[in-house]
């Protein structure tokens, strides 16, 4: 099983960091995310590529609509993310979003 420590890496040694709180932001990262996977009924996990303004993504969608989105270093540390939450994994360039997230996201707005 792979560390959640070694998801977001990005391939460099386990030694010490230059930022020290990046540690607790990887776990409160995948804390988040793992919570939401156990609490929600049917989450799919899919990649947003990164654009000039925004790194990549995981994104996790529920059932329901709801979702929570989370940096990630790059798209095989989203694979590891899905992995390790027992999700599948889903491409947006390739799928686009669910329609139930975007039917949830204007139920939002409209509140």
């Amino acid at each position: 099983m792979v560390s959640f420590s070694r998801i977001f890496s990005r391939g460099r040694s386990t030694g010490s960091s230059s930022n020290p709180s990046a540690g607790d932001n990887r776990r409160r990262t995948m804390e988040h995310l793992a919570e939401f996977a156990r609490t929600r009924v049917g989450v799919e996990a899919y990649v947003e590529d990164a654009t000039h303004d925004t790194p990549t993504t995981v994104l996790l969608v529920a059932t329901t609509g709801e979702w929570t989105r989370r940096r990630v270093p790059d798209e095989d540390a989203a694979r590891a993310v899905a992995a390790q939450l027992g999700v599948p994994l889903y491409l947006v360039r390739f799928t686009g979003y669910p329609q139930r997230f975007r039917d949830w996201n204007s139920a939002q707005r409209r509140r």
